[in-house]
């Protein structure tokens, strides 16, 4: 059965809306924290709006030795914490029932077999009509033996009508290469078509709101080119250290974990020329020709246009927090970059010669993110030409904030009231909490909602995946082959990142924004 697909009469596929369609949703690696805090919050959120369609089930699968009964318990605590609307005993109830359990090793071929069985019984149970969603939420070393016993078993096809769709969490490779590889094992098992490789940032309101703001109002569209805009920037700034995560964050780094999926997918959104419709397709192809116009940062440009720092101790909102170096599970001698910032050009005639200033910093003051566009001044005659000199682009500055508090401002000149001319900056905010009384919807209730409907819009390609990490090797192999101690720079928690990266910006004679 194929999923309904509601469409402008006046053009063909220029606006689709899928309706979700009921299934069976299997996450790998059930029983870790994505489980608890995202997926299953965001589910019961769904069902809470009226959103789920109906007979939806889901099924845990993981390593640990666990009851059904055990299992919901469980999920009912994390829903209870994590949901951003409170869990209503009765419809918990009613959610919870579709919730199961099923232990297997990850590497077990009859698990997966049992797993089949189990989910035939499920669909006479709750109607699931053999539709499938895998959802891996494992370790990355995890994925390739997953997919291969998803293909061995055959739990990657389905009877005529059904479908058998796969999500798959970042990191999708660490490299090109493995990146390749992978693309490859899911390749061989899913459709293109079928294959959702996630990226939360995408989800967000904000995010999507962007191509809506560009393209639905002539006002910003007839401007957001390089005859007026003098340069952009992306900002994701986390209060937060490495936690836990040391085990992971050790061999990936801030450039890997953050700059090659979610900050590039922002630029893309960005960037991007109008699509010819509102289909998938259409809009990553536009996404894949920014990443195919991003000039190559090679070799020695790379200490020129990036900078990599690493956190020292510090203190953040009055408590003292220890360097990266000190955090449990990291190496005393780590090179790994807790702070990224990078200057991008990109090479297409919208975008010539305009720069698009990156950041991203753990234990940074304040947690965020945001776009910053920052249009050219005006000339320095009649009310500016007493006023004080200005860095580029610092008189008007349109805002997108992805979160927290997400929403648009827009930076503009005013008279300061009074007899003389005096003239302040001031601004106009957009909120989406206030404007339409109710908060944005979690990032990942649209994204499994899509999934369920078969819309990969907000969803990364495979060619996506793979230009974005030849861009990203460029600068990981001029580090490794050239890189040393005098590359790194330090900065203690609580600042707003290493000296040399506001070097980076105001060599350009601009600066960072404060967020």
């Amino acid at each position: 059965m194929t999923d309904k697909l509601i469409e402008n009469p006046l053009r063909e596929g220029l606006v689709s809306r899928a309706t979700p369609g009921t299934c069976a949703i299997v996450i790998f690696g059930a029983t870790g924290d994505l489980t608890h805090r995202k997926l299953i919050p965001a589910l019961y959120n769904l069902a809470a709006d009226g959103d789920l369609p109906p007979g939806l089930s889901v099924v845990g699968f993981a390593r640990r030795d666990k009851t059904d009964e055990v299992f919901r318990q469980e999920l009912y605590d994390a829903a209870r914490k994590y949901s951003r609307q409170p869990v209503d005993d009765a419809l918990w109830k009613n959610f919870g029932s579709s919730i199961y359990y099923h232990r297997s090793e990850f590497s077990d071929e009859e698990g997966y077999r049992r797993l089949a069985e189990r989910l035939a019984e499920i669909d006479q149970e709750r109607g699931t009509r053999g539709n499938r969603i895998y959802y891996l939420s494992a370790g990355p070393d995890q994925f390739e033996p997953i997919l291969s016993h998803l293909t061995a078993t055959g739990l990657n096809k389905t009877a005529d009508g059904a479908w058998a769709r796969i999500i798959v969490e970042k990191p999708f490779g660490v490299d090109l290469q493995t990146a390749q590889r992978l693309n490859t094992e899911v390749n061989h098992g899913f459709k293109e078509r079928d294959t959702f490789r996630i990226d939360h940032y995408l989800g967000k309101e904000t995010a999507q709101n962007i191509m809506v703001l560009r393209f639905a109002n002539a006002l910003f569209e007839h401007l957001w080119n390089h005859r007026y805009i003098d340069h952009i920037q992306i900002t994701a700034s986390e209060k937060l250290g490495v936690e836990n995560r040391a085990g992971y964050y050790e061999g990936a780094g801030a450039l890997r974990d953050m700059v090659q999926n979610h900050l590039l997918q922002l630029l893309c959104l960005i960037a991007m020329e109008p699509p010819t419709d509102l289909s998938a397709d259409s809009i990553r192809d536009e996404k894949v020709k920014v990443l195919r116009s991003l000039r190559r940062i090679r070799g020695e440009e790379v200490f020129r246009s990036v900078v990599r720092g690493q956190y020292t101790d510090g203190s953040i909102d009055g408590e003292k927090v220890v360097g990266y170096r000190d955090e449990k599970n990291v190496n005393p001698g780590s090179m790994t970059e807790t702070y990224v910032g990078l200057k991008i050009l990109i090479d297409n005639w919208r975008w010539a010669d305009v720069p698009f200033f990156v950041r991203v910093g753990k234990r940074l003051p304040k947690g965020g993110t945001e776009i910053g566009i920052h249009f050219k001044n005006a000339p320095g005659v009649l009310f500016n030409r007493d006023q004080p000199s200005a860095r580029d682009g610092a008189q008007n500055v349109l805002v997108i904030r992805i979160q927290p508090d997400e929403g648009v401002s827009l930076r503009i000149q005013s008279k300061v009231p009074g007899a003389s001319v005096r003239i302040q900056p001031v601004k106009m905010d957009f909120r989406y909490g206030t404007s339409f009384g109710k908060a944005s919807p979690e990032a990942y209730e649209r994204l499994l909602l899509d999934a369920m409907a078969g819309d990969a819009t907000l969803f990364a390609r495979r060619d996506e995946v793979e230009e974005a990490w030849r861009f990203i090797d460029d600068i990981e192999a001029a580090w490794r082959d050239h890189g040393t101690e005098k590359n790194l720079a330090f900065y203690p928690a609580g600042s707003w990142g290493p000296a040399e990266s506001d070097a980076l910006i105001e060599q350009d004679g601009r600066g960072w924004r404060r967020l």
